[in-house]
């Protein structure tokens, strides 16, 4: 069975706008472990949310068992969740404390993506560029219905309309899915300040280039800011490489 070693980077930026970083990410690379958590802009303490699912994370012990690793992280999530609703209910005011979130879970071949809301996750493999999540986001359910283009899903109204989010509803849905590990799959975890001021195309570019993961990250962030950098910026970038069993 292969086996992997990882080389990794992660990085944040608060943008040119926000004065408060909102997300959060855990670089568990000695693990094959790794989070990105953007806290949902326009509600209260969403900085509080992102770290909550960080720092629960952070804590855990991953057995040895996959079957087990996803099951564990999966009911941190759900206890996460519980504690943000229990904590806004305790507020003065109805609000929301929300955050996406987005895992990454490498064991032996098998990769494992786990993810709620809009946060991405992208593997750049013999120079084919690929986003294996799916936007929990109003305009991406118009698009699998076929009511919009995806080329139309970035200008529409609805495109910050998050349908999914941990702390948003009582009962919790984590999508998961599984990938085999190849020598050389390159994995890029974001947060939407990332993929909304570039494009698929531009990301792959920089990710195809000669560099470290932390050369790459850089590069992406610097790109960001130098359109809008509206928003909170955060990435993660693990890439394999193949090592005798």
């Amino acid at each position: 069975m292969n086996m992997f070693k990882w080389e990794s980077a992660a990085l944040t930026h608060t943008g040119k706008v926000r004065t408060v970083n909102e997300d959060a990410y855990l670089d568990r690379t000695d693990d094959g472990f790794w989070v990105v958590a953007d806290g949902m802009g326009g509600h209260t303490a969403g900085d509080l949310a992102s770290q909550a699912i960080v720092e629960a994370l952070a804590q855990l012990v991953l057995p040895d068992r996959l079957s087990e690793m996803i099951n564990r992280v999966e009911e941190t999530l759900v206890q996460v969740n519980n504690a943000l609703i229990e904590e806004a209910a305790g507020r003065e005011r109805n609000t929301t404390i929300g955050s996406t979130v987005v895992v990454l879970i490498c064991w032996r071949h098998i990769a494992v993506m786990m993810w709620v809301g809009d946060s991405r996750l992208y593997r750049l493999r013999s120079g084919i560029f690929s986003q294996l999540t799916q936007d929990h986001t109003q305009v991406e359910e118009l698009v699998q219905r076929g009511v919009i283009l995806p080329e139309e899903a970035e200008s529409h109204p609805s495109s910050n309309v998050i349908t999914r989010a941990v702390g948003a509803t009582n009962k919790l849905f984590v999508d998961i899915e599984h990938d085999e590990i190849r020598p050389g799959d390159y994995y890029l975890l974001c947060s939407d300040g990332l993929n909304k001021e570039l494009k698929d195309e531009e990301i792959a570019e920089v990710m195809s280039q000669p560099g470290t993961p932390e050369q790459h990250g850089l590069e992406l962030i610097n790109k960001a800011l130098s359109r809008n950098g509206l928003d909170n910026i955060t990435l993660i970038l693990a890439r394999s490489a193949e090592v005798d069993c």
